[in-house]
């Protein structure tokens, strides 16, 4: 939210000094001492949009769902044109893990910015959480013919067909990641794992080797140096070389 939207619904001296101070806290990330200041502003002024705004919000961080969700819920019915408040009340509604709460914030968040690809992204995970699967597909799929170069919803589609066994169509996905940006490291791994399970073993280990040239720490190193000692291809003639020897 802007400075300017929080701003200038604090009108009166006193509603001011509290909204001011809980904002200030909350950018500080002081997420318990802003929530006092908020709840004053609430008893100076009950329909003040950005108390309950910040209010939530600080819940979130604060990881009590129930409570934001609460705030928030009252702030989108103080100003209900506000992407932000809808938005946030979708992503509290999946950390809550009530995505299909989540869906009808993130459907009125769409509607109010639909040119934002956040809230259409959060919008097929919840579906996805649903397990709506195709329904989180044509979503993701229609995110990326709208937002071509939001890689993000590439990511999220080709991790949903790989949790569906489509590892093939995955791997086409996983490539035009790499084709958009090819210092994409993970989309190597997800390559990689793909032609694993396809049982194209020599393409699997080029992608895995290739992962681990550039992320040998990563988590995922570890996993992918097992899967590599285990679909290690022998030499053709290694065992003829051996005997002539």
């Amino acid at each position: 939210m802007s400075s300017s939207n929080t701003n200038k619904l604090c009108t009166n001296p006193v509603k001011n000094s509290f909204c001011e101070k809980a904002n200030a806290l909350r950018l500080e990330n002081m997420f318990k001492e802003a929530v006092s200041s908020y709840l004053n502003a609430i008893l100076i002024d009950r329909n003040n949009f950005d108390s309950y705004f910040g209010l939530g919000i600080c819940y979130k961080h604060l990881k009590q769902y129930s409570k934001a969700i609460k705030y928030l819920d009252i702030a989108s019915t103080i100003n209900d044109k506000s992407y932000e408040v809808f938005y946030e009340l979708g992503i509290c509604h999946l950390l809550d893990g009530s995505p299909c709460g989540a869906i009808k914030n993130f459907v009125c968040a769409i509607q109010l910015n639909p040119d934002n690809p956040d809230a259409i992204l959060q919008l097929g995970m919840a579906h996805e959480m649903c397990e709506e699967y195709e329904l989180a597909l044509m979503i993701y799929q229609k995110l990326i013919e709208n937002s071509p170069r939001f890689i993000k919803a590439y990511d999220h589609k080709s991790a949903l067909l790989m949790k569906l066994g489509n590892y093939k169509e995955a791997s086409s996905v996983l490539h035009e990641i790499l084709k958009l940006n090819p210092d994409y490291y993970k989309a190597y791994a997800g390559i990689g794992v793909c032609f694993d399970k396809l049982g194209k073993r020599s393409n699997a280990q080029r992608y895995y080797r290739k992962f681990l040239s550039e992320k040998p720490f990563s988590h995922k190193a570890e996993f992918i140096k097992n899967r590599l000692d285990k679909i290690k291809i022998k030499k053709p003639f290694a065992s003829h070389l051996l005997l002539c020897k």
